[in-house]
């Protein structure tokens, strides 16, 4: 099965006006398997939203992190257990936070790389100089509330990156500070069994590059006898109509150039050049436009 998650969320806490318990019931309501708390510089909401879920069953799980918000730069982070100091952070070695964050057990990226600074809303843009991106999980490609524009650089410098060879996973999130509708906006998929940890599965999906980033039809690959297949499988998001097979594109983007064909289209491997190992499944709308887009495969490596 795959379950839903929403992993960019704040309260009142930080700067939002959602209380903890608010928070987890917008998320119930909306049929969300679990969603992260990441207020900005602290996690004083973690044993707020603990007890809650403790006390009454919502049918969801919550993944506790938070956002570290500079002058340079935000960085996500997921499964955070203890409060990892960051007042010494390093303009020309953001390495040192996420490798912190990582022998803490933490999953670290990079939220909204592109989005606008100064005189908008100093530090929001990504800035650092990062030469070392084995420390780095993820990266946002689609922060919802951002304009299309803003989103497009935050996609275009992960697809560049993985095609290069770096082992980023993609995510997305809602970057949620209020009573905000979330259909119609992509969420991150992952696969997972009923009643396992979330928190282990996200780690795994992460770490093996396996989420999708989707607003409703989740497109898979399947490789045999070196042939390309592929299903569409609708997760009944809400606010997502489904459309007919026919009506969806498909994109494979590899270092070289980006093949196009129909989602019931099968693609021989013999398609590929020695040099084309690594692609990236999109898929799309009627027309193979950024507005159309509506998912994210994971990477494949041939």
């Amino acid at each position: 099965m795959y379950k839903r998650l929403e992993l960019h969320n704040h309260t009142t806490e930080s700067d939002a006006v959602f209380t903890c318990r608010e928070l987890a019931e917008f998320m119930a309501e909306d049929q969300v398997d679990a969603f992260a708390l990441t207020d900005h510089n602290t996690i004083s909401g973690h044993r707020k939203i603990k007890e809650l879920l403790e006390k009454e069953d919502l049918s969801l799980s919550c993944i506790y992190g938070m956002e570290y918000t500079t002058y340079y730069g935000h960085i996500l982070c997921f499964n955070l257990t203890e409060y990892v100091p960051w007042e010494n952070i390093n303009l020309h070695k953001p390495e040192l936070l996420f490798q912190a964050l990582k022998e803490k057990g933490a999953l670290a990226g990079i939220a909204h790389p592109y989005s606008f600074g100064w005189p908008f809303a100093q530090g929001c843009r990504f800035v650092m100089t990062m030469t070392d991106y084995s420390c780095c999980n993820f990266i946002e490609i689609f922060n919802n509330p951002e304009p299309l524009e803003v989103n497009e650089q935050g996609l275009l410098l992960w697809e560049s990156l993985v095609l290069q060879g770096e082992r980023l996973a993609a995510t997305c999130g809602m970057d949620l500070h209020g009573n905000s509708t979330l259909h119609g906006h992509y969420s991150t998929y992952i696969e997972g069994e009923p009643g396992q940890d979330v928190t282990e599965e996200l780690s795994a999906a992460i770490r093996q590059g396996r989420t999708w980033v989707c607003k409703g039809p989740l497109l898979e690959t399947h490789l045999k006898d070196g042939i390309l297949t592929f299903s569409i499988k609708q997760m009944n998001k809400p606010g997502y109509q489904p459309l007919p097979l026919e009506n969806y594109r498909i994109t494979l983007k590899t270092p070289q150039r980006t093949i196009t064909c129909g989602a019931d289209e099968q693609i021989p491997l013999s398609r590929f050049q020695e040099n084309e190992t690594i692609i990236i499944p999109k898929l799309f709308e009627n027309e193979t436009i950024l507005e159309n887009l509506v998912c994210v495969s994971p990477v494949l490596h041939l």
